[in-house]
C-alpha cells in the first residue's frame, strides 16, 4: 500500500490481492449495507450515528489503522479520528 498526499486526506492505494480479499469477506460474511440520508463518498464525513467497523487483519497490515462501513455494495475505508472516507472499494 502507498499513500499520496492531498488537501483533505491521503489517498490509500490497495493492492489487487487485498481488494480480492475484501470483496470475498463481504460475500462470505453477508455484510448488510448501512443506509444514510446522504450518499457516503470519498472525502465525506461519515455521520456520527453510523457505527465504524474494525478492519480485519487479513485485509492487509497497512489498512488496520482504518475502520470501514459497507454502503451501497461498496466498502468505504474511514479514518477513525476524523470519520472521513479515504477510499472506496467496489
Amino acid at each position: 500500500m502507498t499513500t499520496t498526499g492531498t488537501d483533505h486526506a491521503a489517498a490509500v492505494q490497495i493492492e489487487p490481492q487485498y481488494r480480492t480479499r475484501i470483496k470475498s469477506y463481504v460475500t462470505e460474511h453477508h455484510l448488510r449495507p448501512i443506509t444514510t440520508k446522504e450518499k457516503i463518498i470519498v472525502g465525506a464525513t461519515v455521520p456520527g450515528d453510523v457505527e465504524l467497523e474494525a478492519v480485519p487483519s487479513d485485509w492487509g497490515p497497512s489498512l488496520t489503522k482504518y475502520r470501514y462501513v459497507y454502503s451501497g455494495d461498496r466498502v468505504m475505508l474511514v479514518d477513525p479520528g476524523s470519520r472521513t472516507v479515504v477510499q472506496e472499494i467496489d
